[in-house]
């Protein structure tokens, strides 16, 4: 009896074709890198001044008034807490972004919270308070107008006193 062994040839070692999974993972860090930098960019921009910042040669000019604060509950069941008041250029030069810091202190004086955000006009009271930036509206030499300030959170520390607002940065034509 003989024995016939056919032998089946092995199959060639396959080439994996990584290609594809260098490119997902090539598009997974751009599009991580690409978050992490518009994150750190977003921050930058709408960053926390310090508290002893400088402030803007022009802000002498602009003078700040009728300061007065409410709140509101949003459908969240959150709270909105605004700084309304009125602003005058006494200036020459015609006003399109003011940046502003507003430190709000706890009973000891000391800052409890500290942001920094433009500052914005009121466009319309009725039927709801509507904001707009003031390069919609620039601000001319002796022109006053009222503004809006709105916080989504207040540190719960702050003692319920206006809090100071710093003119930063002033932008003009």
């Amino acid at each position: 009896m003989s024995d016939d062994f056919e032998l089946v040839p092995s199959p060639e070692k396959e080439d994996r074709n990584w290609l594809p999974l260098i490119v997902a993972v090539v598009i997974v860090l751009v599009v991580t890198a690409g978050t992490v930098l518009s994150l750190q960019h977003g921050q930058s921009r709408s960053g926390v001044a310090p508290v002893g910042a400088p402030l803007d040669p022009y802000a002498g000019n602009l003078v700040l008034d009728h300061l007065v604060m409410s709140e509101s509950g949003n459908l969240a069941g959150g709270k909105m807490t605004y700084v309304d008041g009125h602003i005058v250029n006494q200036g020459n030069r015609t006003i399109t972004s003011i940046t502003v810091q507003v430190l709000f202190r706890n009973f000891a004086k000391e800052v409890t919270q500290n942001e920094t955000q433009p500052l914005r006009l009121i466009r319309v009271r009725e039927p709801y308070v509507d904001v707009e930036p003031i390069s919609a509206v620039p601000l001319a030499p002796g022109d006053e107008k009222d503004f809006r300030l709105i916080f989504d959170r207040v540190s719960p520390d702050w003692n319920g006193a206006l809090p100071e607002i710093r003119i930063l940065r002033v932008e003009a034509k």
